[in-house]
């Protein structure tokens, strides 16, 4: 089917208690094993590019990509702008036929915040594009996203920051962080519970990848719509590879390399789609 937004997606899961897997892709062979896996579980998904991706290859790229493979399956499938770092990227986005985009100010002083996204929103929705915006600062690093110690989403400002930009969704900073974690992260729940409380709207984990599968289904028993993969998606990819080199080292067709790859990617994304509830 042709791509679909992400807010529909996101108002089903919360209307009925799970999340979407977002997986952020970086080739060919992500795109067709997040798809896979999706199709084998018949659950929705959504594709995500950073910028440092979209600088890699470009959007018209990515999306193209992402258009023919999901017009060839069964399962909605959306293509977004994950931390889309200026209101030119974001823009540029929706001329490509992203369908849904991330607007992140989060570094920025909360009224600047507030500013840009509402900018963002200005020129998406008439297009019918959802837009997701973070309050607060998801810590970690990870390409060129370097969001240092983090900062928590106040849910107050919270409530204000959704009333004033229109955003269809949002990312909310509760101890998680971007990259691989160096120790056991303390995920504050008790904030998030204040959060879904105070805002109406879907609410989005960021830094999922090495979260215990105990503390994803939490968040999402506590209004989580959609939960972000990332790192540990590069991790799966590369130790395919690799594990192929090692077992192969006179391999030199790299559409080998690209099937060990994505068969390590399909697994993981399988088994993060099951966790987070989007399984059929």
């Amino acid at each position: 089917m042709p791509l679909v937004t992400s807010e529909k997606l996101l108002l089903d899961a919360q209307r009925n208690h799970y999340a979407v897997g977002a997986f952020n892709i970086e080739n060919m062979e992500m795109v067709q094993a997040v798809i896979e896996a999706a199709e084998e579980l018949s659950a929705p998904v959504i594709l995500q590019t950073t910028p440092s991706t979209v600088r890699y290859a470009g959007l018209d790229m990515y999306y193209a990509m992402a258009a023919a493979r999901a017009a060839k399956s069964n399962v909605p499938v959306a293509i977004h702008l994950d931390h889309g770092e200026s209101f030119e990227m974001a823009a540029q986005a929706v001329r490509a036929g992203y369908t849904s985009v991330m607007i992140d100010g989060s570094h920025e002083l909360y009224e600047d915040n507030i500013t840009l996204t509402g900018r963002v929103v200005d020129i998406a929705k008439p297009n019918d594009i959802p837009v997701e915006a973070e309050l607060g600062k998801v810590g970690g690093k990870e390409d060129d996203l370097d969001g240092g110690d983090g900062g928590y989403t106040d849910p107050q400002e919270a409530k204000e920051f959704v009333e004033r930009t229109g955003i269809s969704s949002l990312a909310v900073a509760i101890g998680t962080a971007h990259g691989v974690y160096s120790g056991v992260p303390k995920l504050d729940i008790e904030r998030l519970k204040l959060i879904r409380k105070a805002v109406d709207i879907p609410l989005v984990l960021h830094g999922a990848s090495g979260l215990t599968d105990e503390s994803v289904i939490e968040c999402i028993s506590h209004g989580i719509c959609k939960v972000n993969f990332a790192t540990e998606l590069r991790i799966a990819y590369s130790e395919g590879v690799k594990k192929l080199l090692a077992d192969k080292p006179d391999t030199y067709d790299p559409k080998a390399y690209g099937k060990s790859g994505r068969l390590n990617v399909k697994e993981l994304v399988k088994n993060r789609i099951i966790i987070t509830g989007g399984a059929r």
